[in-house]
């Protein structure tokens, strides 16, 4: 809503990212606790490498790669070309309607 105000104001909205998921169910598989674990560790020690981020976490790192490719693949964690991972926000917004609505 902000963004069309702005609009009619003339304005350039600010961008928006969100991402969104079918049912509650997608978004727990998404971000499990493992995950938001990462994720958080990423965010206040990043930027880590994967090699740094499995020592923080006490894990192998074959074992911490294919969620932190997941995160990746979702856009929660990023990876520059480097390999250095970052978390580029600082919180997670969830609108979760307890009734469906009508078509």
């Amino acid at each position: 809503q902000a963004a069309m105000e702005a609009l009619q104001r003339g304005e350039t909205p600010d961008p928006y990212f969100g991402v969104g998921f079918q049912n509650m169910a997608e978004m727990l598989a998404v971000f499990s606790v493992k995950r938001m674990d990462l994720v958080a560790c990423i965010r206040a020690h990043g930027p880590l490498t994967l090699a740094d981020l499995a020592r923080r976490q006490g894990q192998p790192t074959d074992c911490i790669e294919p969620d932190i490719a997941a995160l990746v693949e979702w856009m929660a964690v990023e990876r520059d070309e480097a390999g250095w991972l970052s978390v580029p926000w600082d919180e997670i917004d969830v609108h979760l309607p307890l009734v469906s609505r009508a078509a």
